[in-house]
Formats: structure tokens, sequence, C-alpha cells
């Protein structure tokens, strides 16, 4: 028997769930569909922490939607009872003329967001942590920055979403959509579902049903470390109150990101994506769930040269993925495949902060609502081939 609704969210990963609850939370029918289960560590929405900034360096018009996803973040923990954004603020570094110094004052000064600049006098004050600051050296510090709990925000999202009525079907993998004039068609667990309207927020597993759209998923392994006790470094040194959120260029190239331990735990730090050389694409399917030392070797090199009071040999890596778009933005909204199939993915290792904001976006479109503010810079249409 083939069954109805309004509206199908494919995949409950960080954008998925956000969806699912936003348009729940309207009262709209909804049903979502996960291949694994809720907060599983498979796909791009896990790893314990991933990082929250307002504003944005990857792109000025994001502070508004870290903004609305702050709102939704506390929400979210109204609803589950639990913290989900913990703020810390944080640490812009590296030149001035730098995408890290420079991409996030631009943000900041666009919506009047507060922040302050500091010399390099000031950072080595401040992040005694850090080594090998060059002259030219200079920071922002971002009072907004905090960390977010991943897995938890996932199923706090999904669990209230399915409160307020939405259905969730988990480990139920999705085969085809094929959209018609009367609606979608779904394939999903070997049965047939139709929907008015569907939303592919499937992560990695994405590219297949939207082909249109140039997007590319990655390998991009989370790594770890522990202060090294018998240097220079302390756990103390490195909690997450003395050492917050840090986003480091030290070239062109090569950004390091990260944040403290929380609540005595490891030191998470990672090359960022967008920069330099562009991984190879990888079948999600077939993801090699092993890691070796090749992939944490650049890593390594560069906490021993800028961190020194770490152990240079992570204390845990596990593998993840994003998908890059060919912008580093976004893809957001209506695909070029059908008006009733909605995108949300490619996002090129930056969108955990904003989830909340696409999934509150994803619903409006589906509502016929306004956007308050403007998301021509994340929508398919900009490169659909």
């Amino acid at each position: 028997m083939t069954t109805h609704t309004r509206v199908a969210v494919v995949g409950l990963g960080a954008l998925g769930a956000a969806a699912l609850w936003r348009l729940a939370a309207r009262g709209v029918d909804v049903v979502g569909f996960e291949q694994f289960g809720i907060g599983h560590a498979l796909g791009s929405s896990h790893g314990q922490t991933r990082l929250f900034r307002e504003a944005c360096l990857e792109h000025p018009g994001l502070a508004p939607m870290a903004a609305e996803s702050r709102t939704l973040f506390r929400q979210l923990e109204q609803a589950s009872g639990k913290e989900l954004l913990r703020i810390t603020g944080g640490y812009l570094i590296g030149s001035p003329e730098s995408d890290v110094v420079a991409g996030t004052a631009r943000a900041a000064d666009a919506y009047g967001l507060p922040y302050e600049r500091l010399d390099r006098a000031a950072l080595a004050a401040r992040l005694p942590q850090q080594a090998e600051l060059p002259p030219d050296a200079c920071g922002i510090h971002d009072p907004g920055c905090g960390v977010i709990d991943p897995e938890a925000t996932v199923v706090a999202a999904v669990a209230e979403a399915a409160r307020l009525g939405a259905a969730v079907h988990t480990h139920t993998t999705v085969e085809t959509l094929e959209p018609g004039a009367d609606g979608v068609r779904i394939t999903a667990g070997g049965r047939v579902h139709t929907a008015d309207a569907v939303i592919v927020a499937a992560g990695a597993w994405l590219p297949p049903f939207i082909p249109e759209l140039e997007l590319t998923p990655v390998r991009t392994p989370l790594h770890w470390f522990a202060p090294d006790r018998d240097g220079a470094g302390s756990a103390t040194d490195f909690a997450v109150d003395r050492f917050p959120v840090i986003v480091r260029q030290t070239d062109p190239e090569t950004v390091l990101w990260g944040h403290g331990a929380v609540d005595g735990g490891l030191v998470k730090l990672g090359i960022g994506d967008i920069w330099g050389e562009r991984p190879p694409r990888i079948d999600p399917s077939a993801l090699d769930r092993g890691v070796n030392t090749a992939e944490w070797r650049r890593l390594s090199a560069l906490v021993e040269r800028v961190l020194p009071g770490l152990d240079p040999v992570p204390a845990r890596v596990e593998p993840c993925m994003i998908t890059l778009s060919p912008d580093d933005q976004f893809v957001i909204g209506t695909s070029p495949a059908s008006p009733r199939i909605l995108v949300a993915g490619g996002d090129s290792g930056h969108a955990f902060k904003h989830c909340l904001a696409i999934g509150e976006s994803l619903a409006r479109d589906v509502a016929g609502e306004a956007q308050p503010y403007d998301l021509d810079f994340v929508r398919p249409g900009r490169f659909a081939v």
C-alpha cells in the first residue's frame, strides 16, 4: 500500500533533522527517512563537537543565518533539556590580509557584530600556547564563537520533530525519487511512498539524487590531540576555557582550526578543507573507515610547529565526510531537477553551525514564506549544469 505525505525528508543528519523539526513545528505533515540510526557516526554529522562562529569568514551573508541558528539552538535546548551550543569566544589569527582575519572582519562589520582587533603582542599574551607567530601576525577576538554537540543536536531535533507529529523511518534507505506532475514517488526500504515535495539532505550520498549539481563527497578525518605532559603543555593550558575556538591561517593554503579540551577530553584540531588542494572524490558507501599515518602527517607537522605543548601524534582519529560545492557555499533550495524537490547539501565543511537556520529556511520555502535575509548565494540555480 502506498502512503502519502505532504513533505518527505531524505537523510536525517544535521540539515535533514533540522528541516524535519522546523516543518513539524509548523504543523506540516512530514516524514523523515534515515538509512542508519539517529545520531550515527557514519556520515558528516558526528565527532563530539563542531565550531560555531557568527562572523563567518566564508561569506558575509552567512552572518544572519548563524544568528538565527543560535536562536534556534536555544529553543532546541529548552525543548530537549540539554546544552547543545556552548559559547566560548574565539580567536581568528593570520596576517591582516588573510582570508581568516579579513573575511571575519568583513562579515562582522557588515552586520555590526562585536569583535576586538589584536596585534601580535596581544595574541601572544592571550594565547601563549601558540608558537611561531610571524611579525605581521594579528587577530580578531570574536566573543560569539563556541562549540556545538553534533550528535546531541541531531537526536534532539528528530525527537522534537517526532513529538510534534513527524513520522521517522530509521534504517530505511531511499533508493529512488521520481518527481511527476502530481508529486514525488519515493521507493524506500522496498516500499513505495508519495509526497507533494521532497527535501534531499543525504549528505555525501546526495549527488546521485541530484546529478545536475556538481557536488563532490570527500573524506576528511577528525583528529584529537593530548597535551604533552613531558613537555611544555598541560591539561589546564589546553582546556577550552583557556584555549577556546581558534582558526589560524599560517599561509594562503593552510588554515588550522580547533578548540581546547571540553570536560576533560582531548584537543580537537583540523586543517580547513576549502583551502589548498581539493581531496579526491570518494564513494560514501565504500568509505575506508580505517586510518593511516599519511592522513594525519601534514596536520601533525603543523601542530608540532605552532602548538608545541601538544603531542603531535594524534591520540584519536576517525573518518568523516563532507560534500564540496564548486564555490564552497551551501546548496539550499529548489533543485534544477524538479520544483517538487529541494536540496540541502554541499556543506563544504562549514554547515553545522548554520544547520538549524538552514532547516528553517527550507521550511519557509515549503510553506511559501518570505525569507528574512538574502539566500541567492546558496541557491542551487547559481551553478546548475
